[in-house]
């Protein structure tokens, strides 16, 4: 069967206060705005786009799995150690709240970070082939 499914365009990211979020993304990640109205803003970086939805109190993107660990729902790409280190760097620099840099048994090395609303994100070393390709 032939991949039917060719990328992830959008993720969807709740949030407490829609202008608050979309500045730090803007601030912190780079993200550029395309749309922001008083219950969503609509943001691109990472090669896709990210709706922050205004959500009530303790919503976030994270889930528990079956041994009670938080996890998260996106792992974002850098290309290599030395980019992966870089950008650790520059977010705690930035004041990102960040994990220390690990090393999960797998190739390269993760760290998670988070938003203001406690959205879990991990940064993986590892460019997928594919990504690599282009």
């Amino acid at each position: 069967m032939r991949e039917k499914l060719l990328r992830v365009g959008t993720t969807y990211l709740p949030v407490r206060n829609v202008d608050l979020s979309s500045d730090w993304y803007i601030d912190k990640l780079g993200a550029e705005l395309s749309y922001k109205d008083e219950d969503k803003a609509i943001l691109n970086f990472a090669n896709q786009s990210f709706f922050l939805v205004k959500s009530n109190e303790n919503q976030s993107s994270n889930f528990i799995d079956i041994r009670g660990n938080e996890r998260f729902s996106l792992t974002f790409e850098v290309n290599g150690l030395d980019a992966l280190e870089d950008i650790h760097k520059e977010f705690k620099e930035n004041e990102i709240d960040v994990g220390e840099i690990e090393d999960r048994g797998h190739s390269g090395r993760n760290f998670v970070f988070y938003d203001l609303d406690g959205n879990k994100f991990d940064v993986w070393s590892e460019l997928s082939p594919t990504f690599k390709e282009k």
